[in-house]
């Protein structure tokens, strides 16, 4: 069996027998490293040919092909792949701050500042600043988003003066309180907490005087606290810089309003010093996406958890908007009195009486 399986070289054996026919054997593959071709002489010295060592290959070439060949010195020499550069690191700007000990000038408000980069012409003559005011802009080029539908905003114009006509001028409750109340929404991002734990905060800072909402926020010891803390902090900055509610009288010599006291809906008594100071109208919970969490347990169980994402929406008013209400709250309730009142008869004689129709 061991015959039967073996392999017998039959090829090499019929090869060997023949006389005057040495065997070459096939060239296996092997690994040639890269080498590029340098066309300058600035390799290293060419060795001689007696130096050179003759190689089994090459003892073959020279069997078959008749003698070795003259070396071609048309060719370049084969040199290595030259190395990189060493990297160098850069150094610190002249305007940098930590550049204390450098030579170049700094940047600073009261010594050099910047100018403008002036453009050359064709010729290489300096032009003039190029003027980019307001004024002196296209209104072609600015009537694309300005006013992009002319027609349509004609026919606005025109369906709004003909309303002013017709009311004569007057505004209804809501345009009114509009134009002269200041009003400020601001939703915040998605806070990762539920709704059950944001709820009681929304509640709790609502009605409030926004500092007063802050302060709370503060001292409070529920994690979603500092959230809502910093919200505030946002909604107040935006309702005083876009809305300008906050600012109060401008001026030490500004009359000062009177202290008025009013009743809220909760039947809470309340002193109102500042007219324009910021409150919380309205505190709501939106509920947003959920997320997706893990929980590795053991034996190798992972449970995937569902944890919910919330946001606060706040109505930022100023305290003159609470005054008015409960004014247009004690006159409703000052006209239902009035209604619901009896009014006794005047006392008058009773006269032309008779037993006859007059007519």
């Amino acid at each position: 069996m061991a015959t039967m399986g073996a392999l017998q070289p039959y090829g090499q054996l019929i090869r060997s027998a023949r006389t005057g026919i040495t065997y070459v054997p096939r060239r296996t593959l092997t690994y040639t490293p890269i080498r590029r071709a340098d066309e300058s002489n600035n390799g290293p010295e060419k060795k001689s040919e007696s130096e050179a060592k003759p190689s089994a290959l090459s003892s073959i070439k020279n069997f078959f092909l008749g003698g070795k060949k003259k070396p071609d010195t048309t060719k370049g020499t084969i040199t290595r792949r030259p190395m990189a550069p060493m990297k160098r690191e850069g150094d610190l700007g002249s305007d940098s701050i930590f550049a204390q000990d450098e030579a170049g000038p700094k940047i600073t408000a009261s010594g050099r500042t910047p100018s403008a980069r002036k453009q050359e012409g064709a010729d290489g003559e300096e032009q003039a600043e190029v003027d980019y005011s307001i004024e002196k802009r296209s209104k072609m080029n600015m009537s694309a988003v300005l006013d992009p539908k002319p027609k349509r905003r004609v026919t606005w114009e025109r369906r709004m003066v003909i309303r002013q006509l017709r009311k004569g001028g007057r505004l209804s409750k809501k345009e009114q309180i509009m134009q002269t109340e200041r009003e400020s929404l601001v939703k915040s991002h998605w806070f990762k907490t539920s709704i059950k734990k944001l709820g009681p905060l929304a509640r709790q800072i609502a009605g409030k005087n926004i500092d007063d909402a802050i302060v709370q926020m503060q001292f409070s010891k529920k994690k979603a606290a500092k959230d809502v803390l910093e919200h505030l902090k946002h909604a107040k900055n935006v309702a005083v810089v876009r809305s300008g509610m906050g600012l109060g009288a401008v001026g030490e010599n500004a009359p000062k309003d009177k202290p008025v006291t009013v009743i809220l809906k909760d039947g809470e008594k309340k002193v109102i010093t500042d007219r324009t100071a910021i409150y919380i109208d309205q505190a709501w919970v939106n509920r947003g996406p959920y997320g997706i969490d893990y929980d590795y347990r053991a034996r190798g169980v992972v449970n995937r958890l569902r944890p919910p994402y919330t946001s606060l929406s706040v109505v930022l008013k100023e305290e003159k908007t609470r005054i008015r209400e409960w004014e247009d709250r004690e006159a409703k309730a000052l006209r239902q009195r009035k209604s619901q009142l009896w009014v006794q008869l005047p006392d008058r004689k009773i006269t032309t009486q008779n037993q006859y129709y007059s007519w």
